[in-house]
């Protein structure tokens, strides 16, 4: 990934309450379906995985396949229960795992 995915959830949230967590990953996807100036094949290479854990349980994942634009954008609710860090995990075909970590205070 060339930078940071950026992840937006709220640093604070009432408990019940239904959050919605938005994610952007930068990442040139290529297809494996288009050749260089050479005529050889450019491999594939894609983020094909997209996770979201608190602790340690998943609350969120996606599959991703090679129609998926570059830089994809994920948006996706959760519901609000207690304090603690979330963190956000994306995986790419040459197996390439990129996290962020974000915290959310629960009243």
């Amino acid at each position: 990934m060339a930078k940071k995915p950026r992840v937006k959830l709220p640093k604070k949230a009432k408990a019940g309450d239904m959050i919605q967590v938005k994610t952007l990953a930068s990442h040139n996807m290529e297809t494996g379906n288009r050749k260089d100036k050479k005529g050889n094949k450019i491999p594939r290479l894609i983020l094909n995985k997209f996770a979201c854990t608190f602790k340690g349980a998943e609350v969120f994942s996606a599959d991703m396949h090679p129609s998926v634009s570059a830089n994809p954008y994920i948006s996706f609710f959760i519901t609000a229960k207690e304090s603690g860090t979330y963190e956000f995990t994306w995986t790419d075909d040459n197996g390439k795992v990129t996290t962020v970590s974000n915290d959310m205070a629960v009243s």
